[in-house]
């Protein structure tokens, strides 16, 4: 008797995500690194080859920043869903000061 086929599962939602961020940044540095040889093969000069290849290390690191700080907040934002929100505008409960409305009753409001 053969063993019973199993399906893969499908990905969870507590699976982590792909590290895409450092796969930008890998080809990033790939390209810091090639732009500058091609540079010089095509008869740059090797300062105006090491300013390019300084420039985009720079808009590199920069990029990387802002990857690693959007990753940050995303992650931030999918451990918060569950919790209940709190503060000036997420505040449980109800009532006259938590902005419900009142229609009917005579009672003056003062």
């Amino acid at each position: 008797m053969s063993a019973p086929h199993r399906t893969p599962d499908p990905p969870r939602a507590a699976d982590p995500p792909q590290d895409t961020a450092t796969d930008v940044v890998r080809w990033a540095v790939f390209s810091c690194v090639l732009v500058p040889v091609v540079l010089l093969w095509y008869g740059t000069s090797l300062a105006g080859a090491a300013g390019t290849a300084l420039g985009l290390a720079a808009v590199t690191a920069a990029c990387r920043l802002l990857l690693r700080q959007s990753e940050r907040g995303a992650a931030r934002l999918l451990t918060d869903e569950g919790a209940p929100r709190r503060g000036r505008r997420h505040r449980t409960g109800t009532g006259a000061h938590r902005g419900a409305r009142h229609t009917g009753g005579n009672t003056p409001v003062g």
